[in-house]
């Protein structure tokens, strides 16, 4: 029997499946759940037949250069690829590949809280309550603004940005979005999505945001200083895709100054660091990446790392092959 490949996962991953990769694998488990140094990633490509990571270990090329001759595939645990660099990963050999689907409908329901959150102003009740400052009902505290017959403007209509869409319309929100490529009519007709070949006309005129594009080089900073400055005032932008798809620091200056009206926001630019101006303005809601954080999601996640490593040791191509990334 030949030996078991040699799997090394770099964060602690649900119990159930933490145990079947021991029964299936030679598996280097990290019980602390401490983020590994780049140090310590070198030294995981060098050893390694399968690496395990996640979105936060910056799979580079700086430690992709190092890897040992045995490591020949990177099964990430996440749909986001961003943190590996995939040029140099196909230049070596190494397969990629992520879990694409089983987040979709955690990170929609996520995304449609927080487009229900920010405009009736739900964090910022709740911190009002805890204050014990709330001296009770009137007919003009808390005033916030109905969702009901507004534009929802989607960036990226993909799985999540697709799912997004059905939950909106069930709120009877008007269904808008802008992508790279339009999506199929039957699609579009289900979700009477309006399609926007111009990302600038089109948050210019919508209500609320809502980014659900990955992020890639061509999607930094889509929404740019002079992008946000199209917005109108009232209006609301939501992310639970990468932080890095926003200006951050030219959303914060717009949100100080009342120039949008306020913003619900899952990821950060820098995170986890996050930007102290932020932390300080009523009109955001801020979480802690938490957009596809389920019990069940993590383990699909999990069953779907296991899937594309046994497929691989057994000399099959893995199900979910990260080809190229696009938006």
């Amino acid at each position: 029997m030949p030996p078991k490949p040699l799997v090394v996962v770099t964060r602690k991953l649900p119990d159930a499946i933490e145990t079947r990769m021991m029964e299936l694998f030679d598996v280097r488990l990290n019980l602390d759940d401490e983020p590994m140094t780049q140090a310590q990633l070198v030294e995981a490509v060098r050893t390694a037949t399968v690496l395990v990571p996640t979105v936060t270990d910056r799979i580079d090329s700086a430690v992709l250069s190092q890897a040992g001759p045995k490591l020949r595939l990177i099964a990430s645990f996440g749909t986001g690829v961003d943190h590996i660099d995939l040029a140099t990963a196909r230049q070596r050999g190494i397969t990629v590949t992520n879990t694409p689907g089983v987040l979709t409908e955690d990170t929609a329901d996520m995304t449609m809280a927080l487009i229900l959150a920010v405009p009736r102003r739900l964090a910022e009740g709740e911190r009002l309550i805890r204050s014990g400052n709330w001296t009770g009902w009137g007919p003009t505290t808390m005033l916030g603004h109905r969702i009901w017959g507004k534009r929802l403007g989607i960036i990226g209509m993909g799985r999540i940005g697709s799912a997004v869409a059905r939950r909106a319309r069930g709120f009877g929100l008007a269904v808008h979005y802008h992508n790279r490529r339009r999506v199929h009519p039957d699609l579009e007709a289900e979700l009477e999505a309006t399609y926007w070949e111009s990302l600038d006309q089109m948050v210019a005129r919508m209500d609320i945001i809502s980014i659900n594009c990955p992020h890639t080089p061509a999607t930094f900073h889509l929404l740019s200083a002079r992008r946000l400055k199209l917005l109108p005032r009232h209006a609301y932008i939501v992310n639970t895709s990468r932080g890095e798809v926003i200006d951050e620091n030219a959303l914060t200056r717009m949100l100080q100054r009342g120039e949008i009206a306020g913003a619900g926001l899952d990821v950060f630019e820098q995170e986890p660091a996050v930007n102290p101006k932020l932390v300080n303005l009523d009109n955001v809601v801020l979480l802690p990446h938490m957009g596809s954080a389920t019990i069940e999601g993590r383990i699909d996640m999990g069953e779907k790392v296991i899937i594309n490593i046994k497929t691989f040791v057994d000399g099959h191509k893995p199900p979910d092959r990260v080809l190229e990334t696009m938006f």
